[in-house]
């Protein structure tokens, strides 16, 4: 069976179907300990993670900064406050969400607003907001929030997602404000989760199909504006149809990457004996890390880190057939879409089948600010997991 069931609204009244058919059985009330095989995988990405941003950025780290260690270090605090924020997600009730949500997308947008005013400027665009000693940046953050947002619209039982007016537009235009801002820093990468997940909610929740048509088209024809009118863009695109045509020029990230991929073959050439972190491959502890991890653990060890993304994702969508209610149940089904969707296109632009993003894998990758935003919605799905009914 496909995707759990499409929730649809009737006459104000919720209606479920086949939800109940996936998981039959679930009508106890669950235990109250925290789900452990949630908390297994987030522990086995997270750690395999720590070990392939050290492996990724020693050397680099080294001509960088006289310290093999620099982003291993950096890394392990990230985590370590990573879960702690997971370890408090799960034990707030995921419902007083719903409670801080204005307070949650004022911040965020705020946050996007400064970014745009006083964010630095790296490699042609302004993501981040320098506090002291670190970075945040903020559209991590907004990726969750607009989650928040839609499970708390579509979870009110005043509001029919069928009606264009008052059920549709209001969260077409909250979305898009977000996005909006998103795309001026720019970055499209993120704009095109976002969108996807609120098409997959609002799908989901059983908006019509006809109405998702007629906001699709204008965004189909927005981003191809995008990606015409910006010459980086564009040259993405074209260089993702044949990377090899320019492997020295704009083709060359994706080129390392494939020839990453290509060398690890089956079973990988050992942990710590990859050949493209020594800087060959840009951003090999960032966006590209998964060319490192099959370059240096092989096909094996690829398909065994993206087994781990596909069945979080199917224990998520589990977590949210078991839910109590339905702000549970769509808050579940967005931080899931949210992390498989991430992870998905990072897996496409690395093997160079999407057009490159700047897109970390959720957990593994480098960086901050996304390895605490999903650790505080791993913290949040867990709660819901709490709070849900017992299975089969």
């Amino acid at each position: 069976m496909g995707i759990p069931a499409i929730l649809r609204r009737k006459n104000s009244h919720v209606e479920s179907r086949a939800w109940t058919d996936l998981f039959p059985g679930n009508q106890g009330i669950g235990s109250k300990r925290i789900d452990p095989l949630i908390v297994g995988i987030t522990l086995a990405l997270s750690l395999g993670g720590l070990v392939m941003v050290f492996s990724a950025s020693g050397v680099m780290a080294e001509n960088k900064f006289t310290n093999a260690t620099y982003y291993l270090q950096r890394q392990i605090v990230w985590m370590l406050l990573g879960f702690g924020v997971l370890v408090v997600g799960s034990l707030i009730d995921y419902r007083q969400w719903k409670q801080w949500i204005p307070v949650v997308v004022g911040g965020c947008i705020v946050g996007l607003l400064l970014v745009l005013a006083v964010g630095p400027q790296i490699n042609g665009a302004r993501r981040w907001l320098a506090l002291g000693f670190f970075s945040i940046q903020p559209t991590e953050m907004a990726k969750l929030a607009v989650v928040l947002y839609l499970a708390a619209f579509l979870s009110n039982p005043q509001r029919r997602v069928t009606d264009w007016q008052r059920g549709f537009l209001p969260p077409v235009a909250m979305v898009g404000i977000m996005c909006g801002l998103i795309v001026v820093e720019p970055d499209l990468g993120s704009t095109v989760v976002i969108s996807l997940v609120f098409v997959g909610m609002m799908y989901l929740a059983g908006a019509r199909v006809r109405h998702l048509t007629y906001l699709g088209g204008p965004l189909i024809v927005g981003v191809g504006a995008l990606i015409w009118m910006s010459p980086e863009r564009w040259e993405r695109m074209t260089t993702f149809m044949n990377p090899f045509a320019d492997r020295q020029g704009a083709g060359y990230q994706l080129v390392q990457s494939i020839l990453a991929l290509e060398n690890g073959g089956l079973f990988g050439v050992g942990l710590g004996q990859g050949k493209q972190k020594l800087m060959f491959l840009p951003e090999g502890h960032t966006d590209f890390v998964l060319a490192l991890v099959g370059e240096e653990l092989g096909l094996i060890g690829t398909c065994g880190l993206l087994a781990l993304f596909a069945i979080l994702v199917c224990k998520g969508f589990r977590v949210a057939a078991l839910a109590p209610d339905l702000f549970g149940r769509y808050l579940a089904l967005g931080i899931t879409m949210l992390l498989g969707i991430q992870a998905l296109i990072n897996a496409g632009v690395v093997s160079g089948l999407l057009p490159t993003k700047g897109l970390t894998l959720p957990l593994v990758s480098y960086g901050g600010s996304s390895l605490l935003v999903t650790m505080l919605a791993l913290g949040i799905l867990l709660s819901v997991a709490r709070q849900g009914r017992a299975g089969p």
